[in-house]
Order: structure tokens, then C-alpha cells, then sequence
């Protein structure tokens, strides 16, 4: 009987130490993926560093027509309103840009009246493009023009396919929204697509991901001005919490593809869930897709190879 208890205690033992052990080692391995990501966020801006002006404030010109996604743009617009300097001096000149200076209504309606035209807006150093509708032959050469001068041409968004179109980012990476990769990739193949990325920066160029990516992408670029601190503060100010402007891969979550499935189908043409019991649907070789909207279905009807490769490529 002391034999079978010894024994039994010593197997008690040994799970005990094999569960203190695996207890340890997801512990350990928690504290180095922590430790991982603290120091892929620590690194601040001062390699990539842009330099105010001696006097005067930095003039940022806010790209929109008909549609802009109003966290695109907004987003950006309290970040640069929000921010102080010494002094309590705020630093940036903000202002609208549009074809007209008649009124145009952003996602969900709001009813906006643009400061300038492309014909008689400031000089800017930053420009900020949101997702919006079909850009116009004015605003695309207003933007490459105003880029020749910029220390930031950024993009929010979709707003990435208002920036391609200009050609300025051909040969270079960039990012948008992420039910937009599919398309962004087939209509400019000449820019490398980097999925998962919280934003991307190419000289004066930067691209950043979906709706709040662009409050991040803004942090960004204060901080590449100002310094880490003055950012931090704007954030703290704002009472934003998000950490995707220390880390521009920070979007890991959306760097691989959903995968579509008979129970679970997946728009290939924007990635997003579909209900197959409700959605558009087209049969293309023997196979069936579904879709967001009829709009969606009208983009894979006129080109279904592209679309259908895609997918399998996933």
C-alpha cells in the first residue's frame, strides 16, 4: 500500500512538473511576443524626420469630392487640429480642395462647402486624400503637381486608388482598405500591394489602411516633425488609445485572405462575408460566386478570369 501511494505521488508529481513547465513556457512565450511588440513600436521617427518651418504654420490641403468617407478625412483633420507645440502655438493650416467650391455631400450625407479649387488653393505641404468617388482630370494633376513640394502626400483608404491614378506610386509599395486589396492589385500591378500593413511610406508618399488607419497614419506624421512626445500627448489629448502609428505593421489581422467556402462564401471581388441565401450570385465554370451588391457582381461579370484566379490564388 506505501508502495502504491509512493507511486501514485510521484506520478502526481511529475504531472505537476510537467504542467508547471507547460505553464512556464506559455508564459515565457507570451512575454517574448509582448516583448516582440513593444520593441517593433518602440523605434520613433527621427531616421524619417521632417523639419517645420522656422516661422509660419505647415499648410495641409484635405482632397474631397462627392463621397468622401468622412472618418478618412476627419480622422486626419483632429489629429493636425488637435496638435500643440511650445508655446500652446497650434503648428498646422488646415483647409478643403475641390473641383468647386459648391457644396458636396461626404458618406451619410454631410453637406460640405470646399474652401479652394484646385484653381486657387494654397500651396500645401501635406496632402491628405480620403476614399471619395472618380477622381477628376483637375484633382489628379493638382495632386501630382502639389507633390513636386510636399514633405506628406498621404492616403486614407481607398483614397490609395485616387493616389495610383496620378502614377506617383508606380514602382513603389502601398496600402489601402482591405476589402479593396483584390482590386487594387489587378488595376495597378505595377505597386506592390503590402497586405497587413497599418500604413506605408515611400519618400513623400504615404498610403494607409481603412477608415481609422488614417488617424494613425496623421500621429505618423506629426511625430515625424515634432517627435514622439508631441504625438503622444495629441493621442493622449484625443483620449486615442490605438498604437498602430509606433507600428505600421500593426495590421497583421487582415494580411492573409478569408477564405471562401460553400457554408461560408467570400466576395472575390471586396473579400467581405457574404449571405449566399440573400446575395447576387454568378456562375462562372461550373462555379458559383456571391457577392456584396450588384455592384460587385457587375465588376466580376465584366472580367470573372481575373476575379476567379484570385481567389484560388488566396
Amino acid at each position: 500500500m506505501l508502495a502504491l501511494m509512493n507511486a501514485q505521488t510521484n506520478s502526481m508529481n511529475g504531472r505537476d512538473l510537467i504542467n508547471s513547465a507547460a505553464r512556464f513556457g506559455l508564459i515565457a512565450a507570451l512575454a517574448l511576443f509582448v516583448i516582440g511588440q513593444l520593441v517593433a513600436s518602440a523605434a520613433p521617427a527621427e531616421a524619417n524626420s521632417l523639419k517645420p518651418p522656422a516661422k509660419g504654420d505647415i499648410p495641409i490641403a484635405f482632397v474631397i469630392s462627392e463621397g468622401a468617407v468622412v472618418i478618412d478625412f476627419c480622422g486626419p483633420w483632429e489629429v493636425f487640429r488637435d496638435v500643440m507645440v511650445s508655446g500652446g502655438d497650434h503648428p498646422f493650416r488646415l483647409y478643403t480642395v475641390s473641383d468647386t467650391t459648391s457644396p458636396i455631400h461626404a458618406g451619410g450625407g454631410m453637406q460640405i462647402i470646399p474652401d479652394y479649387t484646385f484653381a486657387n488653393a494654397p500651396a500645401p505641404k501635406v496632402v491628405v486624400i480620403p476614399a471619395q468617388s472618380e477622381p477628376s482630370a483637375a484633382m489628379l494633376k493638382w495632386i501630382r503637381e502639389s507633390t513636386k513640394n510636399t514633405d506628406v502626400t498621404m492616403s486614407v483608404c481607398t483614397g490609395a486608388f485616387v493616389l495610383a491614378k496620378t502614377g506617383l506610386l508606380s514602382g513603389k509599395s502601398a496600402t489601402t482598405f482591405h476589402s479593396a486589396f483584390n482590386s487594387f492589385a489587378m488595376e495597378f500591378p505595377d505597386i506592390q500591394l503590402k497586405r497587413g500593413a497599418r500604413c506605408v511610406e515611400n519618400g513623400n508618399l504615404a498610403t494607409a489602411g481603412g477608415l481609422s488607419s488614417g488617424i494613425d497614419l496623421a500621429l505618423r506624421v506629426v511625430e515625424r516633425y515634432y517627435g514622439r512626445e508631441v504625438a503622444q500627448k495629441t493621442a493622449y489629448n484625443m483620449e486615442y488609445q490605438g498604437q498602430g502609428w509606433m507600428n505600421p505593421d500593426s495590421n497583421q489581422t487582415y494580411a492573409v485572405a478569408a477564405v471562401s467556402t460553400a457554408e461560408h462564401p467570400v466576395c472575390p471581388v471586396c473579400g467581405m462575408d457574404v449571405d449566399p441565401k440573400t446575395a447576387p450570385k454568378s456562375v462562372f465554370k461550373g462555379s458559383t460566386y456571391y457577392f456584396c451588391s450588384d455592384d460587385d457582381k457587375k465588376t466580376f461579370d465584366a472580367a470573372p478570369d481575373k476575379f476567379a484566379d484570385a481567389t484560388l490564388r488566396r
